[in-house]
């Protein structure tokens, strides 16, 4: 799949780390009806496998992923799921191959110059800025923009509603999107509404930049 023009095009993904396979259930349509079709299922959630496949059927329209994939046995268990594309927090050069070598687009998890330079070169779809707000933010992905700009980049970790649209100004493809997404408070009360119209606002700022 390629999935660059529909990062383009969407510019946000939501990240979802689910203590209950539930509760990441409606934690997606809530999403997906705030109009996000990007959909992170993360390896530390509960039953992850089982949800990306339940969710792929429920959600026809969305493309549902899995993040936060460590080793080669959370790959191989991705890749049986059905997951439509792949974060990992780290440069591990073996599963970019693997996932190249299948066409599954994946997203290793990179922070320095360095970092982001050898995941790309190893075949990266995009290359995943993590933690981006612990560096500055938008200022350094616009830092990293003059040396790396021909590479896309996808910043995460302190991401949120707020400044998501000064990080796609900043120069980054797409980014990712958790607690804030989805607060605590409103997953406690159920506030799905709520969730849905926090995505409708998030989709709205994101695609003021397109």
């Amino acid at each position: 799949m390629d999935l660059l023009p529909i990062l383009r095009q969407q510019r946000a993904i939501a990240v979802i780390r689910a203590p209950a396979a539930r509760l990441g259930y409606e934690m997606a349509q809530a999403a997906a009806a705030g109009g996000m079709r990007l959909i992170e299922i993360t390896a530390d959630s509960d039953r992850p496998w089982a949800l990306i496949d339940r969710l792929r059927i429920a959600l026809p329209n969305c493309v549902i992923g899995t993040g936060t994939i460590l080793n080669p046995a959370d790959w191989q268990n991705a890749v049986s799921s059905g997951a439509q594309f792949m974060f990992s927090p780290h440069v591990d050069v073996q599963l970019i191959a693997q996932s190249r070598s299948i066409g599954l687009p994946m997203f290793p998890g990179a922070l320095s110059p360095t970092e982001i330079v050898t995941a790309w070169q190893a075949g990266a779809t995009a290359v995943k800025v993590f933690p981006v707000q612990a560096m500055g933010g938008a200022a350094y992905i616009r830092a990293l923009g003059d040396p790396l700009g021909h590479i896309p980049l996808i910043p995460t970790g302190g991401v949120t509603v707020a400044n998501a649209r000064e990080l796609i100004t900043a120069g980054s493809i797409a980014v990712g999107l958790a607690g804030s997404l989805f607060p605590k408070t409103m997953l406690t009360a159920g506030d799905w509404p709520g969730i849905t119209a926090l995505a409708q606002q998030l989709m709205s700022a994101v695609a003021s930049n397109i």
